[in-house]
């Protein structure tokens, strides 16, 4: 029997059929979706204004969603508040084919195979940037939020802040042992993402811009963003590795015991140092929508609701770091 070829179309279809029938069990109340959020952190009561939620849509007319892993539970939250529906219930509704495959399907791949109407999504990979442009994908975006790139250590690593300048040469292989940034006498093992990833493409946006970066081993290059965490906890239980995620993920989705993050240039990650820009390695994420959407669409209705009191309140509610209401901008340019 032959081996039968996977191309990359024939598997984003697979995933968008997967998602959507997650949504479809879901709001039955199956108890198997597709791939479900964690629950949803709740923000301090004090950064939350009280705002009610109104319901926009009936649960089956709110438009597919598709996105970042990190952005999960605000989709989520996004459902639960539009529609209704308990957030438990739009948590198991939600999944996701993660940052560059779900840029690609929604601007290569337009049709009835692909049913995302809208992304909730971290900044896409360059190469993914120069398809988009090269199809002409007429695509309409907006930040809506801020997260952050941040770098995670043992908790007995006697390290407690790098410099940006310091973690750009250890990501170029510059400083190779922990003792030369205070830490002990044990070499630097260094873990990145894959080059599809959306930590990944933060990484070298943020951090490295076009500097040095040595490619790593398999090994130390991990596919999906819990593997780098469950990695970077279990690496030969010792001190001497280091990787990084986006904020969101790391803090309040999937943290492990015995990992901390790292201060950079002597800030701490929060949502208060992100959100006023303190900690230096910031970044928007989006709401994206087919610039064709009609002014009543559900998508568009909901892309538009994000810039309200209730949006506003959503993305705060999910523990994130709202942007304020934005000015629609073109992704093809």
């Amino acid at each position: 029997m032959k081996n039968a070829k996977i191309t990359r179309r024939s598997f984003l279809l697979g995933l968008a059929a997967c998602s959507a029938a997650g949504v479809l069990t879901a709001c039955k109340g199956s108890d198997a979706p597709a791939s479900s959020a964690s629950a949803a952190p709740e923000a301090p009561a004090s950064s939350v204004s009280e705002v009610p939620p109104v319901s926009l849509f009936a649960v089956e007319d709110f438009p597919k969603l598709d996105g970042s892993t990190a952005c999960i539970p605000l989709m989520a939250q996004m459902m639960a508040d539009t529609t209704g529906i308990d957030l438990e219930a739009a948590q198991s509704a939600i999944s996701v084919s993660t940052t560059a495959y779900a840029w690609e399907s929604f601007g290569l791949y337009p049709d009835e195979d692909y049913t995302a109407r809208m992304l909730v999504v971290y900044e896409a990979p360059d190469y993914v940037k120069d398809e988009l442009k090269e199809a002409d994908a007429q695509l309409e975006q907006k930040p809506i939020g801020r997260d952050a790139l941040v770098f995670i250590v043992n908790e007995e690593n006697p390290v407690k802040s790098l410099t940006r300048q310091q973690l750009k040469d250890i990501y170029a292989g510059k400083i190779t042992n922990w003792k030369e940034v205070g830490g002990d006498d044990l070499d630097i093992v260094a873990f990145q993402r894959s080059e599809d990833s959306g930590s990944q493409t933060l990484f070298k946006k943020l951090l490295i811009q076009g500097g040095e970066l040595m490619d790593p081993p398999t090994e130390l290059a991990p596919t999906a963003m819990g593997e780098l965490v469950d990695s970077l906890a279990a690496y030969n239980n010792s001190a001497n590795a280091i990787g990084f995620s986006v904020y969101y993920y790391i803090d309040q989705m999937y943290s492990q015991p015995g990992l901390r993050l790292l201060a950079v240039d002597g800030v701490e990650p929060s949502n208060d140092t992100i959100a006023s820009e303190k900690y230096p390695l910031c970044n928007e994420f989006y709401a994206v929508l087919h610039a064709d959407a009609a002014a009543d669409s559900p998508e568009r209705q909901l892309y538009d609701w994000l810039d309200t009191d209730a949006g506003q309140n959503c993305i705060q509610k999910s523990g994130y770091v709202a942007v304020g209401p934005q000015t629609t901008e073109s992704t093809a340019n």
